[in-house]
């Protein structure tokens, strides 16, 4: 797909991320905006997937670590055509299946359930190894969280992605520096985050992860990179879209409000992506 459909995709994204939100009033927006790029570009430009077949054997995973930003992935997933959009507005509802974090059992297109942070990269491992075992020739893609690879299971994991030689293992690590309680470096700075990959024995690639081009552009030079995991630090901002949302920790876990939610859409619909 060309950047000016991938623009499109990615700003309907951002809108049925903030109308979401909005009509549970709860969630994440901040991380959902920032990774909203990334997803964009994975599903509808690089995975190998089926919409018509969520459960194909030979189908890319992706594992979305940071499982709180479940309303990005639900909008690319809708976009894609996994389920209906209306299902959108039934965000945390009881009865229906779009979980505050996401549910494999529950929601087409979800290949792990995923919420306590620290625990995809040794999910995306497992599903790595399996294909190692059956000669199967699909990717596994984790989406990582920079507040979240303060966790130690990361490392573990990480250690593990580079000892077992998984280079069909693609994490991208959503860089917006910020998390619930501040910035990555109030809290618990993580940085030099690739040195640190490179030091677990990984290949490093380091993006714009707004930038669609570059997105696709690493995605691409990740599968061709063989024996060894491959991590692409992709620098964005937390509320990508929406100006009083960006670079704001508060915006981490906080719905907006109606007249909030109507400047949101408001500001994406009129900007350039």
């Amino acid at each position: 797909m060309d950047e000016i459909g991938l623009q499109k995709i990615a700003k309907s994204v951002r809108v049925n991320i903030i109308k979401s939100i909005a009509s549970a009033n709860s969630g994440h927006p901040g991380g959902s905006l920032s990774v909203a790029d990334i997803l964009t570009v994975l599903y509808f430009d690089k995975m190998n997937i089926n919409p018509e077949n969520p459960k194909w054997e030979d189908r890319d995973r992706l594992v979305l670590s940071k499982g709180h930003v479940a309303p990005a992935l639900y909008s690319v997933l809708a976009e894609k055509g996994y389920f209906p959009k209306e299902e959108l507005l039934n965000l945390r509802k009881f009865g229906f299946m779009l979980q505050g974090h996401p549910d494999m059992k529950s929601t087409p297109g979800i290949d792990m359930s995923t919420g306590s942070l620290g625990q995809g990269l040794s999910a995306a491992n497992g599903m790595a190894l399996s294909a190692k075992l059956d000669n199967k020739d699909y990717k596994i893609y984790v989406v990582l969280g920079d507040g979240e690879v303060q966790e130690g299971q990361i490392w573990e994991a990480a250690m593990s992605s580079a000892h077992y030689k998984l280079d069909n293992v693609i994490a991208v690590l959503d860089f917006n520096g910020l998390q619930i309680d501040g910035s990555n470096e109030e809290v618990m700075n993580i940085n030099p985050i690739d040195e640190k990959f490179r030091a677990f024995g990984w290949n490093v690639i380091k993006i714009d992860g707004h930038d669609l081009k570059a997105i696709g552009k690493a995605v691409e030079e990740a599968k061709t990179v063989k024996g060894k995991p491959t991590v692409i630090i992709a620098k964005t901002v937390k509320g990508k879209g929406v100006s009083f949302m960006e670079n704001k920790a508060e915006w981490h876990g906080t719905a907006p409000n109606e007249l909030q939610s109507k400047a949101a859409i408001e500001e994406i619909e009129g900007g350039e992506s």
